[in-house]
């Protein structure tokens, strides 16, 4: 997997989203979930601005965060991502010609996925992580299950439903990494209140006991 990446989930294995932030929240946002350990953080396309939203993030945490877009559907959006200085694209779904042309470009490919056969069609468009999504709906037995069958470098980041009561059992299940939405983030909430959030959700993963 790609270096960046590996340094950020091995340093704080959470995905920041930050659906329906603004061009004018999201720096300050952005700042406390970086200051909390974040490193990682996506700006769901189906937000107000979010190409303006992801330059502005780009441009004050590039360096030390993987910053990008959520939400990417389409070849023409992670163009976009990546003119913004994006580096990171992260979908909903499998789009082999989303993924290809994120590799491409050189940046970080994590589609979602809800079955075997789009898991292993994304491993084959180049997928850098893969998310399964919607997790909760899914479950973890399922997780385990594909686990046993899936490349043993490919990262599982479990996104949807995740939360800190239960985040602990998601990375025992076996997970890389847990993408972080609505129990962290939501349009409106203040920069304050979300990194009290995010705060749990880093003490929740660093109490993390391990089978």
């Amino acid at each position: 997997m790609p270096q960046q990446l590996k340094q950020c989930l091995a340093t704080m294995p959470l995905v920041a989203i930050l659906r329906g932030v603004t061009a004018d929240e999201i720096f300050e946002v952005s700042q406390q979930l970086y200051a909390s350990g974040i490193r990682i953080i996506e700006v769901p396309l189906n937000s107000p601005q979010p190409i303006e939203s992801i330059r502005i993030l780009s441009d004050s945490l590039g360096k030390d965060c993987l910053c990008g877009a959520g939400t990417v559907l389409t070849v023409e959006q992670v163009e976009q991502v990546f003119a913004a200085g994006g580096r990171l694209v992260v979908s909903p779904n499998t789009d082999p010609a989303v993924i290809q042309r994120t590799v491409e470009l050189g940046m970080v490919s994590i589609p979602g996925f809800a079955t075997p056969s789009e898991a292993f069609a994304a491993i084959k468009a180049g997928a850098t992580a893969l998310k399964l999504f919607p997790a909760k709906a899914i479950g973890m037995d399922f997780l385990k299950a594909l686990l046993e069958v899936l490349p043993k470098d490919m990262p599982v980041v479990a996104t949807g439903g995740v939360n800190p009561e239960n985040l602990g059992d998601w990375f025992n299940a076996g997970v890389a990494g847990a993408g972080i939405g609505g129990d962290l983030y939501k349009a409106g909430r203040d920069s304050a209140e979300v990194r009290r959030r995010a705060d749990l959700f880093i003490a929740a993963y660093r109490a993390l006991k391990r089978p």
